[in-house]
């Protein structure tokens, strides 16, 4: 067969991935089914060897992958497992160079998560329990919608890094990225009842958000209670709090128009390839803040 030496390539290149890199079979299956695929399209081509391949070869495999109907996620995944493939050939002397190196990764679209609108919002919030939990709880909701963070972000803070005075949050997002951000009234009315309950779980850090034993909330509680929260106030989606974030930036934009603050605000590098926005000071920020935020009613300072 004219594939011959293309399969034993790929054999030898299996074999390496059982025995020295020891992967899991349901990896080596995917690798093999991807290196298959990829041996039929380049018999199809005329290629009866590797060391045929050049990157205007490595673009046209992904073409016939694409008309064959992969998307873009399968289609990156192909493009994966060739790269790992050429480099082992690199590696055993058998090529001079990766081919596929220079051909870029398709980019799967992105699903940015259903907001939900001010109604839900103010649905999702009105939580009126006395727990102490359930406390904590309005205020993590009220602070992640209020100041549009990231979830690390939310379970990150430290008593040091808020300013109540001013209404004020210092956060570290991507990238070790620092930023400081408005906080509306009514966060921060739920922050101080919160914070009024929080030494009785004898904190053993600086942790704003505990646990009932104590220590830092973590990611999955914070996702946890969210998700259950949505539940008890009858909301007709699931709640997950990168939702809150996403509904912050959607009513921002549409309250404001302000691309560039609410950028500045989440915390973005970039948004649609523009420029990273650093020059904005605090407060336009908080101005912008103050008049588009649906729960902020700041007032005057």
């Amino acid at each position: 067969m004219s594939d011959a030496i293309l399969l034993a390539d790929v054999d030898a290149f299996l074999r390496y991935l059982r025995v020295e890199r020891q992967l899991s079979p349901l990896t080596q299956k995917n690798y093999a089914q991807q290196l298959s695929a990829l041996c039929a399209q380049a018999e199809a081509m005329g290629i009866t060897a590797w060391t045929q391949l050049d990157d205007r070869a490595v673009r046209s495999l992904a073409a016939r992958s694409r008309r064959a109907g992969l998307k873009p996620a399968s289609l990156a995944l192909r493009l994966s497992t060739l790269r790992s493939f050429l480099d082992w050939q690199v590696s055993q002397g058998k090529l001079t160079a990766n081919p596929a190196r220079g051909v870029a990764t398709p980019r799967a679209a992105r699903h940015l998560p259903k907001n939900l609108d001010v109604d839900d919002v103010s649905q999702l919030l009105e939580i009126d329990d006395g727990d102490p939990l359930a406390i904590r709880d309005r205020a993590m909701l009220e602070v992640m919608y209020g100041a549009g963070l990231r979830l690390s972000e939310l379970v990150g803070i430290d008593t040091t890094h808020l300013n109540l005075e001013s209404g004020e949050v210092w956060v570290v997002g991507k990238g070790s990225k620092e930023r400081r951000l408005p906080i509306g009234s009514t966060a921060l009315s739920w922050l101080n009842k919160w914070l009024a309950l929080r030494d009785f779980y004898a904190p053993g850090d600086e942790a704003v958000f505990l646990s009932s034993q104590g220590r830092r909330i973590s990611v999955r509680n914070v996702q946890k209670r969210f998700a259950e929260w949505g539940v008890k106030q009858g909301m007709s989606s699931h709640i997950h709090p990168h939702k809150l974030r996403h509904s912050f930036a959607t009513h921002m934009l549409e309250s404001s128009g302000d691309l560039r603050a609410v950028q500045e605000l989440l915390g973005h590098a970039n948004l649609s390839t523009t420029q990273i926005y650093t020059h904005l000071d605090f407060q336009h920020l908080a101005s912008v803040y103050d008049a588009a935020h649906p729960r902020a009613k700041r007032g005057k300072r």
